[in-house]
């Protein structure tokens, strides 16, 4: 499988409305970051995207992603779900339901908020077409195992996601140590890193390192960046096996 990171910006994206800093104002490539999600390409060609935050559209032309065959929701704040209804274009565009994926409480809230794209397929692909399906134990999708990872994020409980050998772990501030035995024996791992400070939702560059080392992945790539933080000053601070990742970073698992 591969993945794909459609994002890798926190909510407010890099550059920053406004903002005149060295980040927001560079010219690298690499420090451009739309808010965070992947895509997963499994090896039947279809794809499994991890959130829809708000700049899907956008996201999905840059990719060429032209199907979405599910989509595991970490949790529910507007810049990983607000992008939902521009899955009505991989539902025109192949003629079937999305199914969802998530705790329980993040597929209420989406039922609540986005009531009307709960539907069964018809004559009409004028809306989205998705179906909820509350997850709390490992659960395959597309003949693929998934296990949810709780994690804390604040005060809320959400999910990352292990697939093989490969776990995403975003708006992190707190990983239960249940969870991290769930993290054994990793290639790859996505994990958190918004900034340098403290934040009480998320954690931080030392954090993220610490983290980092204790799960001991192959290789770890830090995601949900704020433009605090600098591609190339970053990389330059992090053990070998850490990265700084990027969009459109491409990564085989």
């Amino acid at each position: 499988m591969q993945l794909t990171m459609l994002g890798v910006g926190s909510s407010a994206g890099t550059p920053v409305v406004g903002c005149q800093c060295a980040t927001c104002l560079s010219d690298n490539p690499k420090n451009k970051r739309l808010r965070c999600s992947a895509a997963i390409n499994t090896d039947n060609g279809e794809v499994i995207l991890v959130d829809t935050g708000p700049d899907l559209r956008a996201q999905a032309l840059r990719a060429g992603l032209n199907r979405a065959d599910a989509v595991l929701y970490t949790h529910t704040h507007a810049d990983h779900l607000h992008g939902i209804d521009d899955l009505r274009a991989f539902c025109q565009v192949q003629k079937k339901q999305i199914p969802l994926y998530g705790k329980p409480d993040a597929m209420q809230h989406i039922q609540a908020k986005f009531g009307y794209a709960i539907r069964e397929a018809g004559d009409f692909w004028d809306l989205p077409v998705l179906s909820l399906n509350p997850i709390t134990d490992p659960f395959e999708v597309l003949g693929i195992k998934i296990t949810p990872i709780p994690v804390r994020h604040g005060h809320s409980d959400i999910l990352g996601y292990r697939i093989g050998n490969l776990a995403y772990l975003t708006d992190v501030s707190d990983i239960p140590e249940t969870s991290l035995a769930l993290l054994h024996g990793l290639e790859v791992l996505m994990l958190d890193c918004l900034r340098y400070q403290p934040h009480y939702t998320h954690i931080n560059v030392e954090q993220s390192i610490a983290y980092a080392g204790l799960i001991n992945a192959q290789n770890s790539y830090f995601i949900h960046m704020t433009h605090d933080l600098e591609y190339e000053k970053l990389s330059a601070e992090l053990p070998d096996d850490m990265y700084v990742a990027y969009d459109g970073l491409k990564l085989n698992f």
